[in-house]
C-alpha cells in the first residue's frame, strides 16, 4: 500500500511537471506581458486599496479606474512621445544617409576631418589604415540605421498587442490577485516567513527599480536632449529618448551618445557646442545618477552596485528592453535566496573566523622558517 501511494506521487509529479513544461511554452509569447502585468499591479495595488471604501467595495470599478488612469497617464504620452521620436527618427536617418555616402564615396572628406585632430603628424603612416576602419564603421551604422527603421513597425504592433494583453490581465491581477496569489503560494512547499521574505524584497526592488529608472531617465533624457538642441544637432527629441534609456544602464549612460556627438563638433571647430555638451550632458546630467539614484532608491534594493550592474545588462541580453527591470528583480531574488538558504542550513554551515592579510601569513611562514633553522644550531 505504502509503495504503491509513493508510485502514485511520483507518477503525478512527473504529470505535473510535464504539463506545466507544456503549457508554458504554449504561452511563451505572452509571458512578458503577464510578467508586466503583475509587476504593474504590485505597484498599483495600494491606489487600488484607497479606492475600494470610497466606491463601496466595487472592484471591477476600481480597477477599470486604475486602468484608464495608466492609459491617460503614461501610455497616451508615451505613444505621443514615441510617434515623434519615430518621425525625427526617419528624418536622421534621411539626413545621415547622403553624409554617410560622401564618406564612402569621397574617402578625402574624412581625411580632412581627420586632419584637423591634433597632433595630425603622429598619425599620418596610419592614415590609410584609419580611412579603411573608418569607412568600415560608417558602412556599418548606415545599414544598422536602415535595419532598425525597417523593423519598426513590426516591433510597434507587437508592443501595442503585448499593452492590450498586459492591460486585460492587469483587469483581473487587481481584482483577484489576492486569491491568486494565496493559490500560488499554497503549492510552493516553503515556510510561510520566506514566501514573504521573497514577495517583500520583490515589490521593493521592483517599486525601486521603476522609480529610479523612469525618473533619471527622463532627466538625464530632457536634459541631453536640451543639449543637443541648443548645440544645433537635428533629432534632439529622438537622442533624447535614446539616452534616457542608456542612462539607466551603469559604467555606460549617456556619454555612449553625446561624447562621439562632442568629439564630431570639435573636429567640425564648433566649440561652442562642445562646451554646451560638455557642461550639460557631462557635467549636469552625468552626475545626477550619482546625486538622486541613493534618495530614490534609497536601502530599498540592498544590492551592492556590482549586482545591479552585471543584473541590468545581463537582463538587457536576455530579456530586451524590459531586463532593464527584470534584471535587477533576478538579481534581488538570487541574493534573496541564498540568504533563505544560509538562515535555514546555518546548524550545517561552518563558522567563518577571521581572515589574515597574505602578507602577515607570509611573515609568519618565514618567521618559523627562520626559528627551525636557529633551534638546530642552538
Amino acid at each position: 500500500m505504502i509503495k504503491h501511494q509513493n508510485v502514485n506521487k511520483i507518477i503525478l509529479l512527473i504529470m505535473v511537471t510535464a504539463i506545466s513544461a507544456l503549457f508554458l511554452t504554449m504561452i511563451r509569447q505572452f509571458l512578458m506581458a503577464l510578467f508586466m502585468a503583475g509587476l504593474f499591479s504590485a505597484m498599483t495595488a495600494p491606489a487600488h486599496r484607497w479606492l475600494m471604501p470610497r466606491l463601496n467595495n466595487r472592484e471591477n470599478l476600481a480597477s477599470t479606474l486604475i486602468i484608464i488612469a495608466i492609459v491617460c497617464l503614461i501610455l497616451i504620452p508615451l505613444a505621443l512621445l514615441i510617434g515623434v521620436v519615430i518621425s525625427q527618427a526617419v528624418h536622421v536617418g534621411q539626413s545621415v544617409s547622403p553624409w554617410i555616402d560622401s564618406f564612402v564615396e569621397e574617402p578625402g572628406i574624412l581625411s580632412e576631418y581627420i586632419s584637423k585632430i591634433p597632433h595630425y603628424e603622429a598619425f599620418l603612416p596610419y592614415r590609410d589604415m584609419i580611412l579603411e576602419k573608418a569607412g568600415e564603421i560608417v558602412g556599418t551604422i548606415s545599414n544598422m540605421l536602415i535595419n532598425s527603421l525597417t523593423s519598426l513597425t513590426k516591433i510597434t504592433i507587437n508592443a501595442l498587442f503585448n499593452v492590450v494583453i498586459m492591460l486585460y490581465v492587469m483587469f483581473y491581477f487587481l481584482s483577484m490577485g489576492d486569491i491568486l496569489l494565496k493559490k500560488i503560494l499554497y503549492y510552493l512547499p516553503m515556510a510561510h516567513e520566506d514566501e514573504e521574505r521573497l514577495l517583500q524584497r520583490f515589490t521593493s526592488v521592483a517599486g525601486a527599480t521603476m522609480k529610479s529608472t523612469f525618473i533619471i531617465g527622463i532627466l538625464q533624457g530632457g536634459l541631453c536632449g536640451l543639449a543637443f538642441f541648443l548645440a544645433g544637432i537635428q533629432g534632439a527629441v529622438f537622442w533624447g529618448t535614446v539616452m534616457a534609456v542608456l542612462s539607466i544602464i551603469p559604467a555606460v549612460g549617456t556619454a555612449v551618445v553625446w561624447l562621439p556627438a562632442l568629439v564630431i563638433l570639435a573636429i567640425g571647430g564648433d566649440f561652442s557646442g562642445v562646451f554646451i555638451l560638455a557642461i550639460i550632458c557631462g557635467v549636469v546630467a552625468g552626475n545626477l545618477d550619482n546625486l538622486l539614484r541613493p534618495r530614490l532608491v534609497g536601502k530599498d534594493t540592498e544590492m551592492h552596485d556590482l549586482f545591479v550592474l552585471f543584473g541590468t545588462l545581463g537582463g538587457i541580453a536576455l530579456f530586451g528592453v524590459l531586463g532593464i527591470i527584470i534584471g535587477p528583480i533576478i538579481s534581488a531574488l538570487f541574493i534573496t535566496i541564498w540568504e533563505i538558504y544560509g538562515d535555514a542550513f546555518h546548524e550545517y554551515l561552518p563558522e567563518v573566523g577571521p581572515l589574515r592579510p597574505a602578507q602577515e601569513e607570509a611573515e609568519e611562514d618565514n618567521s618559523e622558517e627562520e626559528k627551525e633553522k636557529v633551534l638546530p644550531e642552538e
